[in-house]
């Protein structure tokens, strides 16, 4: 059965941006640590932030059911068909995810 292993890259943290329009201090992201691992399906790790998933969701749903970002559409984008580089859009401190098909 095919799933995708989620993991985080990196933890980002913006701090001009937080400066000038965040209310109170801002650290990087609490949910993820950098090297952590997650498989997925359609549904959410155990303890996903919620609006990462949202983020990433459409590419795994791509990746689960056949497509990928290597073919011609995507002009060869990334050199593995079967990974993508996707981010959460927190503008202030994103987290930056490598999503892979996996057999499981």
């Amino acid at each position: 059965m095919k799933k995708c292993k989620v993991t985080v890259l990196k933890r980002n943290l913006n701090v001009e941006l937080a400066k000038i329009y965040c209310k109170n201090e801002v650290t990087p992201c609490p949910f993820f640590q950098e090297g952590q691992e997650f498989i997925a399906d359609f549904e959410p790790p155990e303890n996903f932030c919620g609006w990462a998933w949202n983020d990433i969701y459409k590419v795994i749903v791509t990746m689960l059911s056949g497509g990928n970002y290597s073919d011609d559409y995507f002009d060869g984008w990334m050199k593995d068909k079967n990974c993508m580089i996707v981010c959460c859009t927190d503008g202030i401190r994103p987290v930056t995810f490598k999503i892979e098909l996996i057999e499981e």
